[in-house]
């Protein structure tokens, strides 16, 4: 069998055989990659004795996602005044959240946290997104805030639990809707002190079950050192009370991986600025907000961090978001929810085996 072996490597690079030289065209012919269109070749394969194809993967690949699109849920929460529902539709430049002009007077402030979420489709270069916005009018607004993530933490366990139904049915659907809330926004407000209680319980509950982003709102309200020295002691803060925040250490998957995050990690919570509102500056129209001085520019770098935020939620860890909630969070609910549902023991104990005449008994939590 080696024998064989070298035989093909020696015919493969020289164009030799045992039974002497082969015909230089012949050979040439051997060896070319059959011609499909739209297919290129690769020569980084050193032991493959011709073309296979398997590089086209990730245009097969691309080609499916195009025609079937993707679900993106993102939920928003923090208390009203802070500029959530304008800052989601500056991220996609649509209006893709029902409260974007604030509260009216139609609108009272509901008494408990409600659950409100708004789909839509969006198509950007061919790929079709179904974004649903999920907000949460009401939270920390009343005088007794006490549990008032509750509402939210069984919401985002109701989707899980439903795509759970979803996967064990016998005969389910070919693609299964995810509902998951796949990022959670949660904005502080600007105080430039600490964070409040509210702050420090709902992300100490939530971080559990969902990827929590913390951003700071209205960061325009702050001087430059007022920020940075609010960012640090936010940091400091989360540290202080175990709070992991996305994108979690332990998920970085290498090297390139763990030095990517730890540059975001440094960087956040974001501090932006959200606006739907277009000005004249400079003889280009931005997104902005007008001020006395000026306008804050939401996109430019040197006044606020929504162009950082953007290109991380939606640039590069989009993706990541969807697979830390399936394959960390998701499982993490479906192991749970088997546990509780199976037998506690099933078999019984060695000693119960030994003893004649015995049969096994079980139980159920």
């Amino acid at each position: 069998m080696g024998d064989t072996w070298r035989g093909l490597e020696t015919f493969t690079k020289t164009g030799e055989t045992d039974q002497g030289v082969t015909d230089d065209k012949h050979t040439d012919n051997m060896m070319q990659p059959p011609s499909f269109p739209g297919l290129g070749h690769s020569g980084g394969g050193s032991t493959l004795l011709g073309y296979i194809g398997i590089d086209t993967i990730i245009e097969q690949m691309r080609k499916k996602t195009m025609k079937a699109g993707f679900d993106f849920n993102i939920m928003i929460v923090g208390h009203s005044g802070l500029g959530k529902s304008t800052l989601v539709n500056t991220l996609f430049k649509s209006q893709v959240s029902r409260w974007s002009s604030g509260w009216g007077s139609e609108h009272k402030i509901p008494k408990t946290v409600e659950i409100k979420a708004v789909s839509h489709v969006i198509e950007e270069g061919g790929v079709k997104m179904k974004l649903t916005v999920i907000d949460t009018p009401g939270f920390g607004d009343q005088i007794n805030n006490e549990n008032c993530w509750d509402p939210i933490s069984k919401y985002i366990n109701e989707q899980y639990e439903k795509f759970l139904k979803e996967e064990v049915n016998i005969a389910r659907k070919k693609r299964i809707p995810d509902t998951r809330v796949h990022c959670c926004l949660y904005f502080i407000s600007p105080t430039g002190h600490s964070l409040r209680q509210l702050d420090i319980e709902f992300m100490k509950h939530l971080s559990r079950v969902v990827n929590i982003i913390p951003v700071i709102a209205k960061s325009d309200t702050m001087t430059l050192d007022e920020k940075n020295e609010f960012k640090h002691r936010v940091r400091k803060e989360l540290e202080t009370h175990g709070i992991e925040y996305y994108p979690q250490n332990e998920f970085d998957d290498d090297m390139e991986d763990k030095n990517e995050n730890d540059k975001i990690r440094e960087t956040m919570p974001f501090a932006v600025v959200g606006s739907d509102k277009e000005f004249q500056v400079n003889g280009k129209r931005v997104l902005g907000r007008k001020t006395a001085w000026g306008v804050v520019e939401v996109e430019n770098p040197n006044h606020c961090e929504f162009a950082l935020l953007r290109d991380f939620l939606i640039r590069s860890h989009l993706q990541d978001l969807k697979e830390v909630t399936h394959n960390i969070h998701y499982e993490t609910y479906r192991e749970s929810f088997h546990s509780k549902t199976r037998p506690t023991s099933p078999f019984p104990p060695p000693a119960v085996l030994n003893r004649p005449h015995s049969h096994p008994s079980y139980t159920w939590d």
